[in-house]
């Protein structure tokens, strides 16, 4: 619309000798700066044989009979010429905050400002054994204590991003980020030693933290033919995905990453080295007042688009996690131990585990298809329970297929990670993940995925499972815990649909069966 606008307004600004016309009264018309003059002079009407004969428009005749033109500064403000003006507040249209136009006068300097207000409000229970120090109803005969509490968590999320260069046309080339958050939370339960290490503490918690969720810089190194294909190097506190849907390792990482793609972006890569920050355990955000964790990552995978079928991508990976963490024991904001985990011979521990990985997403047809395989093998240094080392063998196994109709998505989803069926001989064969954040099976409205389960000591110790996790690794936290090859492993076949009511509500239904691969290791656990 606004080149028709600008188009119009130079065809009526030209001299009849543009278009070649023939007619005396249109050759005596000339260009005139007075836009009064213009108006005393209108063009005579055209018969459509006359317009057909016109010859396209020349900008330098225009500009030579000293014709109105006015310079624009950059093609991001021609709406403005013709008096559509941004509003700062508006996140709908064009504006400057959110990097629609150059700042400080520039022609490729943007700023992008973004905020995110998460509100989870939860109702919950799950079960919490009794003991001597545990429950505030001593009176009480039964095996579990009141499982019912209500959690309330607030957070407020600002990325604010410093970025150079034209990106509608070619990557970026550089940009500066930074991703603050701040968390306000509330804990009401009716039991004791569940938010707190002390007993004399009763079941009520209000914390509040901040944390720096990103923090990088981002260099474009080079392009790479005309298709600009690029390599680039990111270095700082970053998000990471090892896989599509988070089996082995999401989270937000301290390191350095070299990224980038070729052949017109069908192959994508990425080799990085990161180092584990710890979580603020009741937030679950990073904590940059304690040291760099001991856990080195380094991965290294490769994507590949439209293979093995058109509409399908497929990647492969390989992950290294070298954790040295048997210097010195860790405890939480709340006081309980953290590392090592409060599970056989409580003797601080390290292990070296590689991960081979293929995963697999996209469409075949009309199915939609998700799905990863890893294998494990490493060693750990001083299994907990064998207090000697072990060498890790284990391997893991995710499908989700779909199908959608119209406003519908119906899903089946199956999981297999290996479980140890002997935790006292030398071999690990339950699969752990680094951090995981898996999206499969309904995810986070799962309630195994969504609620930790206690296991060792009621939850205090040692949980089953982790809060937005998959695996039943018997670790002390997701967050700061360590990997433990020694669990149950896990089997899951679940059906699910998805309901996309309006384009911001979705409704969705879920049924999984669960079981533990092995059962010999945790019941031998259970009478530590």
């Amino acid at each position: 619309m606004v080149n028709n606008v600008l188009i119009i307004a130079l065809v009526m600004l030209l001299p009849a000798q543009a278009f070649g016309a023939h007619d005396q009264d249109e050759k005596s018309l000339e260009i005139s700066n007075d836009p009064v003059s213009v108006a005393q002079n209108p063009r005579p009407n055209r018969s459509r044989q006359d317009l057909d004969r016109m010859a396209p428009l020349d900008i330098r005749l225009l500009q030579r009979e000293g014709g109105m033109l006015e310079a624009l500064p950059d093609r991001w403000r021609i709406v403005e010429s013709i008096g559509v003006n941004e509003r700062w507040w508006d996140p709908y249209n064009q504006n400057t905050l959110k990097g629609d136009r150059p700042i400080l006068g520039s022609k490729d300097l943007f700023f992008a400002l973004g905020l995110v207000s998460d509100t989870v409000v939860e109702p919950r229970t799950f079960p919490i054994p009794v003991g001597v120090q545990t429950t505030g109803d001593a009176g009480q005969y039964d095996l579990h204590g009141d499982g019912q509490s209500n959690i309330f968590s607030q957070t407020i999320i600002a990325s604010l991003s410093l970025i150079k260069g034209s990106t509608t046309f070619k990557p970026q080339d550089w940009e500066f980020r930074l991703t603050p958050a701040f968390n306000f939370n509330r804990v009401d339960i009716n039991e004791r030693r569940i938010l707190y290490v002390q007993p004399s503490k009763f079941g009520k918690r209000s914390r509040n933290f901040g944390a720096l969720q990103e923090a990088f810089y981002d260099y474009h190194i080079r392009n790479v033919g005309s298709r600009y294909d690029f390599d680039s190097v990111r270095i700082g506190i970053q998000p990471f995905s090892s896989d599509f849907r988070g089996f082995l390792l999401q989270d937000a990482l301290m390191g350095v990453r070299l990224f980038g793609n070729r052949d017109n972006n069908r192959y994508q890569y990425n080799l990085a080295y990161f180092r584990r920050l710890d979580k603020d355990v009741n937030s679950g955000l990073n904590d940059l007042s304690t040291p760099l964790r001991r856990d080195h990552i380094l991965t290294a995978n490769l994507y590949r688009q439209d293979f093995p079928s058109p509409g399908l991508t497929s990647q492969i990976s390989i992950t290294a996690n070298l954790n040295e963490e048997n210097r010195r024991q860790a405890i939480d904001a709340n006081g309980f131990p953290t590392r090592p985990a409060l599970i056989g011979d409580l003797r601080p521990r390290r292990y070296h585990v590689t991960y081979l990985g293929y995963s697999l997403d996209g469409r075949y047809g009309r199915l939609n298809v998700a799905g990863s395989a890893y294998a494990a093998f490493g060693q750990d240094k001083n299994n907990p329970m064998t207090s000697r080392p072990s060498k890790i063998r284990s391997h893991f196994l995710a499908l989700e297929l779909s199908v959608d109709n119209d406003w519908q998505r119906y899903r089946l989803s199956g999981v297999y990670a290996s479980g140890d069926d002997n935790v006292f001989d030398d071999k690990a064969s339950g699969f752990d993940a680094i951090f995981e954040n898996p999206l499969i099976a309904g995810a986070d409205t799962s309630y195994w995925m969504r609620q930790t389960i206690p296991f060792v000591g009621g939850g205090r110790g040692i949980g089953l499972n982790g809060r937005n996790g998959l695996l039943p690794s018997l670790r002390s936290s997701k967050e700061q815990g360590q990997s433990f090859f020694s669990n149950p492993g896990l089997m899951l076949l679940g059906v699910g649909a998805d309901f996309d009511l309006t384009p911001s509500l979705r409704w969705s239904v879920n049924y999984n069966h669960l079981w533990f691969d092995e059962v010999d290791g945790i019941s031998q656990l259970r009478m530590q």
